[in-house]
């Protein structure tokens, strides 16, 4: 769509304005009411804008790689980040800067200065990258339990390597899932039709006030208006974490598993309050699986009283909290109902 049809009158006097642009209208096809509320989401979109952009980076990161030869050559890629702190800390998300041996950061006004990855969590595809620079404009963090759908959320970052590029719309649904590159699922995820493309990824998604309330992550590539950033909540957990510890820690059993229904009989048996579990598959030497006892073909339908439902329930269950703490594990093995204790450790 043509830029000009979009565009105000802007020889439009003061006095017509109050009058309601009755005297020349401004928007060819929108009455005076769509007018002025039109104006109103531009202001709203350009003040959020200004807020934001200073904070908002440009990331080139430089990977080893080998070609098909087994030749060394190093490969090029990128992404988009946002300054939260003002000593240098950039956010951004973990497939933009993993495994990186250099990083190259550009600021709105044109510098190039180097960053260093503080830590990165490919679970939640999060990272935090440090920058020495002066001058910085940390960027105002939201509250991504307060959106609604239908509010205005504006993306900016540099697809294809456009510095500074702003795209807008709405939030249109909360409370997604997405897969990370890892394999485990990202909860409280946004949705938006806020456009994204190659490039956006960890840059801000931002409200009409200015405030960040969730870092670009993905697109779904056939389709057009679903886009997906992960909230600002989430965030500012696993940052707080990798400043900490340079790392997110989450205990381990040593399974390779796979989500499987329970027969019906066996669920209404015991009781059940789901209607599938996790199978194990495998279980790995020297792990804490391996010393419980577990075997090949346990179903794992509880874990300390909570239930399992299937892989990403068990994900979710096995935090930090459960590191070297006994746990017991309900499991049906055949056709009975074993509880069998275990003590996770810390993923490796």
């Amino acid at each position: 769509m043509h830029s000009d049809s979009f565009l105000l009158d802007l020889n439009s006097s003061p006095e017509n304005a109050s009058a309601g642009f009755s005297a020349d209208p401004p928007i060819r096809g929108i009455g005076s009411r769509d007018a002025i509320l039109f104006d109103a989401y531009s202001q709203a979109v350009m003040t959020a804008v200004d807020r934001v952009s200073p904070s908002v980076v440009n990331i080139e990161v430089h990977q080893a790689g080998k070609t098909r030869s087994g030749e060394s050559r190093e490969r090029r890629g990128g992404g988009s980040g946002f300054v939260f702190t003002p000593d240098g800390l950039v956010l951004t998300n973990s497939h933009v800067v993993h495994d990186a041996t250099r990083i190259e950061v550009t600021l709105l006004d044109g510098r190039r200065v180097p960053g260093r990855t503080i830590g990165d969590d490919p679970a939640t595809d999060l990272a935090v990258v440090q920058i020495d620079a002066g001058g910085l404009q940390a960027a105002q963090l939201g509250d991504s339990q307060q959106l609604r759908p239908g509010q205005i959320a504006i993306a900016i970052g540099n697809p294809y390597g456009f510095q500074s590029t702003v795209t807008a719309g709405v939030i249109s649904a909360l409370g997604r899932s997405l897969r990370s590159y890892s394999g485990r699922l990202i909860e409280d995820v946004i949705q938006t039709d806020a456009a994204l493309n190659p490039g956006n990824s960890g840059g801000p998604l931002v409200n009409s006030a200015g405030e960040v309330i969730g870092v670009n992550t993905a697109t779904i590539l056939p389709a057009q208006g679903i886009c997906f950033a992960i909230g600002i909540n989430t965030a500012k957990f696993v940052a707080s974490r990798l400043l900490r510890d340079g790392r997110i820690r989450r205990s381990w059993i040593g399974v390779s598993a796979q989500t499987v229904p329970v027969h019906r009989r066996v669920v209404r048996f015991y009781g059940l309050p789901k209607e599938s579990g996790v199978v194990v598959v495998g279980v790995e030497d020297r792990s804490p699986a391996r010393t419980a006892g577990l075997r090949e073909g346990d179903v794992i339908v509880e874990l300390d009283g909570k239930p399992v439902a299937g892989v990403d329930d068990l994900h979710r269950l096995l935090t930090d909290a459960q590191v070297g703490l006994r746990c017991e594990l309900v499991v049906i093995r055949h056709t009975e109902r074993l509880v069998v204790s275990i003590v996770p450790e810390e993923a490796r």
